[in-house]
């Protein structure tokens, strides 16, 4: 609600309303809710203005929507004849260590009935890869994540922050991820 000090009269904003899952009382205040952009139950999704990059600039959750919050997420070892301090044991590099995660993640949603379709914010921890000078390898983690968001068969997008860490748990570990998924109001 915002207060509008000139005039000390209470101006009720429809969106906001909206928002906080008051549209009955938007009804009896306004007569409606139909000049509410985006009041369904749907997630909105809004790309970044003039960009093909694949993440979602910012994301609007539907009222009544249940938050879903995975743990971080490393990669789970692959090649259980490498030594557990070997990065190969998880997946070699970023790429397939981030692909690794990204199969762990989508199996916990499974489990959880959800879908990668259902993420709407993702944190990524990288640690400076040696073979790239102690960088991140943010290619490669791209070249990862684009094999599970924005392809034809799983358009939708999340947000996204990106970040380089001294280090995780196992010195091995190049890729940690963790996600908010929504699941939506049951009709």
């Amino acid at each position: 609600m915002t207060m509008n000090t000139n005039t000390n009269t209470n101006i009720i904003r429809p969106r906001f309303l909206a928002r906080a899952g008051l549209c009955a009382a938007a009804l009896a205040i306004l007569g409606g809710c139909a000049a509410m952009p985006h009041g369904g139950d749907e997630v909105v999704r809004h790309k970044i203005p003039n960009s093909s990059f694949p993440i979602s600039a910012a994301i609007e959750v539907p009222a009544g929507a249940t938050r879903v919050l995975l743990s971080g997420k490393v990669p789970p070892k692959v090649d259980a004849s490498k030594a557990a301090t070997d990065p190969a044991a998880y997946g070699g590099d970023t790429q397939g260590q981030t692909v690794a995660v990204l199969k762990s993640i989508e199996s916990q949603l499974v489990g959880l009935g959800l879908s990668l379709k259902d993420v709407v914010k993702m944190q990524v921890y990288l640690v400076g890869d040696p073979a790239k000078g102690g960088k991140m390898d943010f290619a490669g983690f791209m070249d990862g994540y684009v094999q599970f968001f924005g392809t034809p068969a799983q358009p939708n997008l999340p947000t996204r922050s990106a970040f380089q860490v001294a280090g995780l748990a196992n010195p091995a570990y190049l890729v940690e991820i963790e996600v908010e998924a929504v699941r939506r109001p049951a009709h």
